[in-house]
């Protein structure tokens, strides 16, 4: 049971694309959890997202999933530190992006739609450009990092209130440790970022 708890998909990031970095759970942990283990799992989570491509993932697609994922990552944590992002990659994702161009056709029917895309990996070009414009428009200020150190989760906050991701675990083990050091029981909580 705690096995398929720690497997499954989060949906609660706020974006795709954050939903995409959190497919890889207590990234900065010990025994971190890797929640894409396999193409058919990448086609679960592109359906998931409602961008289920017309041929399923392949193991190609499953690394380029991975790779793109880490790349986000990098660009991601220091936008929300404020610091610079690594050149390295942003050439990537710069790359990835024109190496995977997927014009956007629109259709109406009983609502706005666009036709699902060819190949997991056209399904996350999609998602990469949806990453790009957050990191570079005004959604860039709504971001934040969970604190929790094996976690340090990248998760949209328009309220402004939120300190940890919306993972539970995150929230209760700080709160915990926050009591103790309050206490004199043991180290202060992470500091927020």
């Amino acid at each position: 049971m705690a096995d398929e708890r720690l497997l499954a998909f989060r949906f609660d990031c706020g974006a795709p694309w954050l939903n995409l970095l959190a497919t890889r759970g207590r990234a900065f942990g010990g025994r971190p959890v890797e929640r894409l283990y396999s193409p058919a799992r990448l086609t679960e989570w592109l359906a998931r997202g409602e961008l289920a491509p017309a041929r399923a993932a392949d193991r190609s697609d499953l690394e380029r999933a991975r790779e793109l994922r880490e790349t986000l990552r990098a660009l991601a944590l220091p936008t929300v530190a404020g610091d610079p992002p690594p050149a390295d990659a942003a050439a990537a994702l710069t790359g990835f992006l024109a190496a995977h161009d997927d014009p956007v056709r629109l259709a109406t029917g009983d609502r706005l739609t666009r036709p699902a895309p060819a190949t997991a990996t056209a399904a996350l070009a999609r998602v990469a450009r949806q990453a790009v414009d957050h990191l570079t428009g005004p959604g860039r200020h709504t971001l934040k990092t969970c604190p929790e150190l094996d976690c340090r989760a990248v998760f949209a906050d328009t309220t402004d209130r939120r300190r940890w991701c919306p993972s539970p675990a995150c929230a209760s083990r700080g709160r915990v440790r926050a009591l103790r050091a309050r206490r004199g029981d043991g180290p202060a909580s992470p500091p927020a970022r």
